[in-house]
């Protein structure tokens, strides 16, 4: 599978897994899986923090939002609260709703769909507050699961036909148009609700039971484009709210991670999961030390029957495969541990929001080369960084 020619290269984004169905995605990766691998790897739990159970997205690129989401319910584990289920539609509601301000301002010129990144969570969630998933489940149209394609269809002709604007002059009705519109599919967003005996609003809960201050978070990248140790632009289609990060270099990336799951907290990622190396049945990503295009067929189909060589990344490395859109902000998940196989090499475990279907009922383990490769963006505690980092980005 090479998710990087043509008109493929669009399946892959966050934006557009809503119309391609993040079900066909997975069936897609599935295909990069060796026979047996399971047996092949013996798996050591290092570190092995708290996290809430896996979810299912189901059909819509809604992973941002189950991945920062149950970050933030780690979170509260880590805090000492009980966590809450929290609702990755009402986010994703609400970034919509914050997106199309923006497309229709920018009179279209920026992406549209199901798309978004770690920080529209933090973001969403100290604008709008947040809801339990029994108050909010987005199921408002007869399926068990997320079914975005038709809804992002009516949403983004509802919009080009503002931006046309036959009327000459904007009405200040579009977005109440628009949020019927999301009524209608997700559901209305109740002005109150009750929560274990007690009444709230999305806002006194995020407040009161979540109890997690947004401006805590911050996000990290890694591009040779600007200096090290500042802030700057993550230019990624889904990057709607034209954000910026703290830049880093590659191997800042994992030591960032590291100390922040021995300090006891979880880290959200985002990352492209378009490559060979990366195999959700098997449940395991690296960056063979071989491109996979040199390798015979023979050699492509042992390519995750056990632990291989890696490849070097250098930043020169990363910053090409990001400029060819070989490195894309496909998926965003959570890393909640780190592991080591038989040979005594870390991998980090992750949790991803596609179901129980692979190996390891809902996880992965990723090398460290892969993160320091393929990584778009980290989302975490300001508290958890390495002391001298947090001196380098002056927080």
């Amino acid at each position: 599978m090479n998710f990087k020619k043509a008109s493929l290269i669009a399946l892959t984004s966050f934006a557009a897994i809503a119309s391609y169905g993040q079900d066909n995605l997975v069936n897609s990766l599935n295909g990069n899986a060796s026979a047996n691998a399971k047996q092949k790897f013996e798996f050591t739990p290092v570190i092995s923090l708290s996290c809430t159970d896996v979810k299912n997205q189901g059909s819509s690129g809604t992973c941002w939002s189950y991945s920062g989401n149950s970050f933030l319910e780690s979170e509260m584990i880590r805090m000492g609260k009980q966590p809450v289920d929290i609702a990755e539609i009402y986010t994703a509601r609400c970034v919509y709703i914050e997106k199309a301000k923006n497309y229709v301002r920018m009179h279209g010129a920026v992406s549209w769909g199901d798309g978004g990144a770690l920080h529209d969570v933090t973001n969403i969630y100290a604008a709008y507050g947040a809801l339990p998933q029994e108050v909010y489940t987005g199921l408002n149209y007869g399926t068990d699961k997320n079914k975005f394609g038709e809804m992002q269809d009516v949403l983004k002709g509802m919009l080009d036909g503002i931006i046309k604007n036959s009327n000459g002059t904007l009405t200040p009705n579009w977005l109440t148009a628009f949020t019927a519109v999301l009524d209608s599919y997700l559901g209305k967003v109740p002005e109150s609700f009750s929560y274990k005996g007690k009444t709230y609003t999305p806002q006194s809960f995020a407040k009161e039971v979540i109890g997690i201050n947004a401006a805590d978070y911050i996000e990290l990248g890694s591009l040779t484009t600007a200096p090290y140790y500042t802030q700057t632009f993550l230019p990624v289609p889904d990057n709607w709210s034209f954000s910026q990060v703290y830049n880093v270099t590659p191997t800042d990336l994992t030591d960032i991670i590291d100390n922040a799951l021995k300090a006891g907290y979880t880290v959200g990622w985002a990352t492209d999961v378009s490559e060979k190396y990366f195999s959700w049945k098997n449940g395991v990503a690296y960056v063979p030390e071989t491109p996979v295009e040199k390798m015979s067929p023979a050699e492509q189909a042992e390519l995750f029957n056990g632990p291989k060589k890696e490849m070097a990344i250098t930043a020169e490395l990363r910053q090409k495969a990001f400029d060819n859109y070989e490195t894309q902000d496909d998926h965003g998940m959570q890393i909640v541990g780190i592991t080591k196989d038989q040979n005594g090499k870390e991998y980090y475990m992750v949790k991803n929001s596609w179901g129980l279907s692979n190996d390891y009922k809902g996880f992965l383990y990723v090398t460290k080369n892969y993160v320091q490769y393929k990584t778009t963006a980290l989302m975490v505690h300001k508290n958890s960084l390495p002391k001298g980092m947090a001196q380098k980005l002056k927080l």
